[in-house]
């Protein structure tokens, strides 16, 4: 049991000894935000005293005086703040105990959970049509999707990734027409796909070749290709046309009817989408009898709710309006709206030496997502992407992020973890034995850029917990940058191994140390991003050192 949770246990013993009811209440412990007001913070009295017609003030003194009587683990001093906050001071020696538990823990268990146990999630992202290769926007989406995924499969949740496909309709008809136009030397029909990748995939289509079927594995290819080259992979490349030949659609069309959540209008059939808050009813089904893009996409919906409990998708910008109606169409099939999450990504401006990147290169166009991960790594493409909280609109530094320096935030983390494999690499060539890490004398470690460390590695699994609720995996990226700058002013500012270092200060910043790697190789494997062991640095001259 860590502190926190002791600290909530003597919480609860306080308020029974007090004959105080707190059943309708959850006991929260916060992280003040000022570092004088102690290590944790609760606003039980507050939240307990109304219901109770007491000044909520006196109850926290009462509850104080109860818990100074306990002694709980830790403890060093309880202080009454405001209108009745409760504030712990703590000991050193509770962070001392974070570090054990760190390094037991390891990577794969550290600032894990289990609130996910026996549930299931489907997190839908990207689904670009297959009409063309990734845009650098689709990286956006696409590293934040497998970030959600990363996070869900850390609370303990049984996760799949889905890609849906557009595979039938306009947009399809149209790219098909323009790879067909393209390799007979014809021009383009209007509206259809003028890009140099229709050229080049035109070039390539056997003269035999179905064009639908070619064109459209082809640009599927193109799409697994650069997701790979981002170490991304899905469970599920999801059809549209296949729901179409399964007849899934038609028989979503009947669920709606017989849910009475149907009417016909001027020979169309429309979703009463109104009864659950959207502005407007939305078409199903034209006059012509065509299925327009909802229906589907609610069968698609329909199919995941058999296949999991919660679903997450990631939208682009352009899907902002279609949240509404997509959660009333569920509604009407008694799914809850908040068993389907949605994010919504905001626009990507790519930048070198200052100015903004609208064109790619190789084709002209617009600028492909490959071309990104060539020109600075798939490692700095998904911590870029990942900087900010998806909706706020980005820029993208192209420039700076293929830079081995410190003002790149992804090299600044990854360069702490390289630093980290040096530290242990010099104590054993200098023959340094770690003693298990019980047998090592922890005290030692009072420096305040080591506790500093440890409050940080404490805060990591809260704030997993945290980003996976609120899905939000920029919170691990800040996590990560503030947690190297840690470490960098800790190695600068405490040295580890010398003939003037005590032996147990050593062994004791060792596992400082340790404990560092394991904090950052988790939240850099949330991220998607590699731990190197070995980086080098370019200095101020241009010139480099490991």
């Amino acid at each position: 049991m860590n502190v926190r949770d002791r600290l909530i246990e003597a919480i609860e013993q306080a308020l029974h000894d007090l004959n105080v009811d707190f059943s309708l209440q959850e006991i929260h412990l916060e992280r003040p935000a000022n570092t004088d007001h102690g290590d944790w913070s609760t606003n039980i009295a507050l939240a307990t005293a109304k219901n109770l017609n007491r000044n909520p003030r006196d109850l926290a003194s009462e509850i104080a005086a109860t818990l100074e009587q306990q002694s709980p683990d830790f403890v060093e001093e309880i202080q009454i703040a405001g209108p009745g906050f409760i504030n712990f001071k703590l000991n050193d020696a509770w962070l001392h105990e974070v570090l054990v538990q760190v390094v037991t823990a390891g990577t794969d268990s550290w600032a894990a959970h289990n609130v996910g146990e026996n549930q299931r999630v489907i997190v839908e992202f990207v689904s670009a049509n297959p009409t063309g290769p990734l845009h650098a926007g689709h990286g956006r989406g696409a590293c934040f999707g497998d970030s959600v995924a990363r996070l869900y499969q850390k609370c303990g949740y049984s996760v799949q990734r889905d890609f849906y496909i557009n595979d039938r309709g306009a947009q399809m008809r149209l790219y098909v027409e323009s790879l067909s136009a393209r390799a007979s030397n014809a021009e383009v029909p209007e509206g259809g796909y003028h890009g140099e990748y229709v050229r080049e995939w035109a070039a390539e289509m056997p003269s035999d070749a179905d064009p639908f079927e070619w064109g459209y594995q082809r640009a599927l290819r193109s799409h697994r290709e650069t997701l790979e080259a981002l170490n991304i992979h899905f469970d599920n490349w999801f059809s549209e046309k296949s729901m179409v030949d399964s007849g899934a659609i038609e028989s979503t069309l009947t669920d709606l009817q017989e849910a009475k959540a149907v009417f016909e209008s001027d020979g169309a059939v429309w979703l009463q989408s109104t009864q659950w808050g959207d502005d407007k009813d939305r078409v199903l089904v034209k006059s012509d009898g065509e299925y327009t893009y909802l229906l589907p996409d609610i069968a698609y919906h329909r199919d995941k709710f058999e296949r999991a409990d919660l679903l997450v998708n990631v939208w682009g910008a352009d899907h902002h309006g279609y949240i509404t109606r997509m959660h009333a169409a569920m509604s009407a099939l008694k799914h809850k709206p908040e068993d389907l999450q949605i994010a919504i990504t905001q626009m990507v401006r790519l930048q070198r030496d200052g100015e903004e990147v609208k064109i790619s290169k190789r084709t002209g166009d617009i600028v492909e997502l490959s071309e990104v991960i060539q020109e600075v790594g798939s490692d700095a493409a998904r911590f870029t992407y990942l900087l900010l909280s998806v909706d706020s609109s980005q820029n993208f530094d192209l420039e700076l992020v293929a830079q081995q320096v410190n003002e790149n935030p992804v090299f600044y983390v990854q360069y702490a973890h390289a630093r980290i494999h040096s530290i242990m690499k010099k104590a054993d060539e200098e023959g340094v034995t770690l003693p298990p890490v019980e047998k090592v004398n922890l005290s030692l470690l009072n420096n305040p850029r080591e506790l500093a460390i440890l409050r940080a590695l404490q805060e990591l699994p809260e704030t997993v917990l945290r980003s996976t609720q609120e899905i939000a995996p920029h919170r691990i990226t800040n996590w990560a940058r503030d947690f190297a700058s840690l470490f960098h002013s800790f190695y600068h500012d405490c040295r580890i191994i010398g003939e003037d270092i005590d032996t147990e200060l050593t062994e004791a910043r060792l596992w400082l140390v340790e404990a560092s790697r394991v904090g950052l190789a988790v939240s850099l494997d949330l991220l998607g991003v590699s731990a190197p062991k070995e980086m080098w640095r370019e200095d101020e001259n241009g010139e480099s050192d490991g």
